[in-house]
């Protein structure tokens, strides 16, 4: 081993840190998506709906608790978790391979740059887009199956049975680009995550007591706050990522991403790219706030 080489691996996460920061970010992600997945179908179907005419034959939904309460009527609590399954499979490998991957990328490029990850926000939003978009590259065939089975209802064609039936239909139907539609706008939500962590960690700085260690409500308070900022900035790639990953029959309606936003731009205008904003914040803010509590938590707990 050359001294470079050695050099290098000493600033690497050990197997150990490795191994500890997948655990506690599956568990994390997957306690966070069981208790808010009902309001990620409002917020999934109120994105997929578009421009709303007097002659629909199927009511539209409007507002979180209107369209909580018909999901309820019309489908029960099946309808409330429908995509619980592909989300928890989805939650499994994201998370894991998220937090890995940012600590990784936060020591490997805290150490080259020679400044210490901890006080760098440059490097905080290199490590959180590298992982972001590691993550997302790997996962995104789980939220396009996710989107699908969200959107599907009594009113239209119960067409995946489960997530196993789901890739199969996509693969024979679409082929491999099936499972990867909607990743131009999901790689472009890299940027979500450049704005919360960077924040987050930012907040942790600033809420700490020089002499104790960070409370529960203070860990509480910054994911909340850096959760929201971020989902504020960034919601308008989700509405596009949900029309494009939910496209099953040709001719599709949005060729692209800029075509997508031309038309949704024209047809509905502006404020089309925040449907379903309330709901999301409703949901993101909470499941933020559970999932890093529950992975700072966890990550304690492995550390003694």
């Amino acid at each position: 081993m050359t001294t470079s080489t050695k050099k290098f691996s000493s600033f690497l996460p050990n197997e150990t840190d490795k191994i500890k920061h997948s655990i506690a970010g599956a568990v994390a992600g997957c306690v966070s998506s069981i208790v808010t997945c009902p309001l990620d179908v409002v917020k999934t179907r109120l994105q997929n709906q578009g421009k709303i005419t007097n002659d629909q034959r199927v009511p539209p939904y409007r507002g979180t608790g209107r369209t909580l309460k018909r999901i309820w009527i019309e489908e029960g609590i099946r309808g409330l978790y429908r995509g619980l399954g592909p989300t928890l499979y989805g939650y499994l490998p994201t998370w894991a391979i998220y937090f890995s991957a940012y600590d990784y990328f936060k020591s490997v490029l805290g150490e080259r740059s020679g400044r210490t990850a901890d006080h760098r926000w440059v490097v905080h939003i290199f490590a959180a887009m590298g992982a972001g978009a590691t993550s997302t590259i790997v996962t995104n065939p789980l939220w396009v199956i996710k989107t699908r089975f969200m959107t599907q209802n009594q009113t239209t064609t119960y067409m995946y049975r489960n997530t196993f039936h789901a890739f199969s239909t996509i693969y024979e139907q679409e082929g491999m680009k099936g499972f990867y539609k909607g990743l131009g706008p999901s790689l472009m939500g890299v940027s979500h995550v450049a704005v919360q962590f960077p924040l987050y960690e930012k907040m942790k700085v600033w809420l700490k007591s020089p002499d104790k260690e960070l409370s529960n409500l203070s860990i509480l308070f910054a994911s909340s706050v850096s959760k929201m900022a971020a989902s504020i900035a960034t919601y308008p790639h989700e509405v596009v990522r949900t029309r494009l990953q939910n496209q099953t029959c040709k001719p599709f309606k949005y060729l692209g991403i800029w075509h997508a936003v031309n038309v949704i731009r024209h047809e509905e205008g502006f404020l089309a790219f925040y449907k379903g904003m309330s709901t999301n914040l409703l949901r993101t803010v909470p499941a933020s706030a559970l999932t890093i509590l529950t992975y700072e938590v966890l990550v304690r707990k492995l550390n003694s």
